[in-house]
């Protein structure tokens, strides 16, 4: 089963047991899906479908600090079984140990051993190899601390 199909059939399921959150985050999901298979008239396989879910995990995490900021705790929790939902359609993410493992082999291959002006040159490899695995934030937290 397709990603596409298992998001269509988890909208039915949460529709038929009147699941309002579930039905309305995947359809949002599948509507973002939508939108750019038609802006870019491709038909999109499960990797294109994963960019997009972590794009709105990522849409949904960074919102999530304004409304802490704002103390609006009942889109905090809305966002946060959001989130929940979304996360299920995504493949595991690295852990943190996982990822200094990364770093550090990377970093080896270049040649890098620290300092904050070699954080561009070690980014960039290190989120091709980890790519739909680990968030932006956790690596980038993970090269500071390699350089720092």
């Amino acid at each position: 089963m397709t990603l596409k199909e298992q998001l269509m059939a988890d909208f039915k399921e949460a529709m038929k047991a009147k699941d309002e959150v579930a039905k309305n985050t995947i359809s949002f999901a599948r509507a973002a899906i939508k939108q750019y298979e038609v802006d870019h008239r491709e038909e999109l396989d499960d990797a294109g479908i994963v960019a997009i879910l972590a794009k709105q995990v990522k849409m949904r995490k960074d919102a999530l600090a304004d409304f802490e900021k704002a103390g609006r705790t009942d889109l905090v929790d809305s966002y946060n079984a959001e989130i929940e939902i979304l996360t299920r359609y995504l493949p595991e993410q690295l852990s943190e140990e996982k990822l200094r493992e990364i770093v550090k082999e990377t970093a080896a291959s270049l040649g890098i051993e620290g300092g904050k002006q070699n954080m561009g040159k070690l980014m960039g490899p290190v989120m091709a190899k980890v790519k739909g695995l680990a968030d932006g934030n956790a690596v980038k937290k993970v090269v500071q601390e390699f350089l720092g």
